[in-house]
């Protein structure tokens, strides 16, 4: 990367600029090589100057949230990384006068979703408990729609605000957003800083066994003990992932140390050392089985980022 580039965020971020930074500590599956540089910004003003720098220097640029839902290339990434700081870690929450029925909560990009799901659930409110158990940060849950149990992000976010490309500040309504399944349609290297949701007041004992039920179905099924990156494709029109998979005999099947859970097949797991080649390899492998019994090409839910 340009000595420039670094030179220049070097002066506006101080240490908080690092250079060849290992990823894999950043990613839910442990898995990445280094970035050429490491940058955490604390406020939308500190992200306008980041991504100005980025702008006027022409430098590659990727965020990073927890790394969940990401497979990063063993030979890392080229340009910046950016990973939002603690600053972008807060909840603002706003009952609108008369409005008993509902509140209006102001969340950070880098909460954690799950941290967020349980606030909720404290205040009173609810939309949300199908996201508990959902890893990753709200930013992140906006990115990829995340849903479950018949919900979704999409369906209370009223707002979110973030940085363009270009250092612009945006604040963009609920419903000009393209929300799509496991999709948001956002202009091109837009950075989330802050999302605005609508929450219903919902029973206490009704929040309880929402939350209950969405844990109890994820430790039921999911794996547990080895990293990995939550779900690896998106359900079919023709059926559940997983339950293609498992038909077409995928489970357990292994490339190095990566293999298809054989708890969940919509699951694979590092079970020590696994490579990003790995994973991919067992990514193609597993949807080429399907294909072959079910004539389905499943298309992957994590994202493949990096130099590969």
């Amino acid at each position: 990367m340009p000595a420039e580039v670094h030179a220049r965020l070097r002066q506006a971020f101080g240490r908080r600029v690092r250079r060849n930074v290992p990823l894999a500590r950043y990613t839910s599956f442990r898995i990445g090589g280094p970035a050429d540089v490491l940058v955490a910004p604390d406020s939308l003003e500190e992200l306008q100057t980041l991504m100005r720098i980025v702008a006027d220097c022409g430098a590659p640029c990727l965020l990073l949230g927890r790394g969940t839902n990401v497979l990063v290339s063993d030979r890392g990434v080229r340009g910046v990384v950016v990973r939002l700081g603690r600053g972008f870690d807060y909840a603002e929450w706003r009952a609108p006068a008369g409005a008993r029925r509902c509140a209006q909560v102001r969340v950070g990009a880098g909460r954690a979703l799950g941290r967020f799901v349980r606030e909720a659930a404290q205040q009173g409110y609810g939309g949300v408990e199908f996201a508990e158990g959902i890893p990753g940060t709200v930013g992140g849950g906006l990115l990829m729609n995340a849903g479950a149990y018949g919900g979704e992000l999409s369906d209370v976010v009223t707002s979110l605000t973030g940085v363009t490309r270009t250092g612009k500040v945006l604040c963009l309504s609920g419903a000009s957003v393209g929300f799509g399944y496991r999709r948001t349609a956002l202009p091109a290297r837009f950075i989330v800083g802050e999302v605005a949701f609508r929450l219903p007041r919902t029973a206490p004992d009704g929040i309880r066994h929402a939350l209950r039920h969405a844990r109890q179905r994820r430790r039921g099924s999911q794996p547990r003990g080895f990293p990995n990156a939550g779900s690896i494709f998106k359900n079919s029109p023709a059926g559940a992932a997983g339950r293609l998979i498992e038909d077409a005999g995928g489970k357990g099947l292994r490339e190095g140390a990566a293999e298809v859970s054989p708890k969940h097949a919509n699951f694979i797991v590092n079970t020590g050392g696994a490579t990003a080649g790995q994973v991919w390899q067992l990514i193609e492998r597993v949807r080429r089985r399907v294909w072959r019994h079910t004539r389905v090409w499943l298309e992957p839910e994590i994202e493949r980022v990096g130099e590969w």
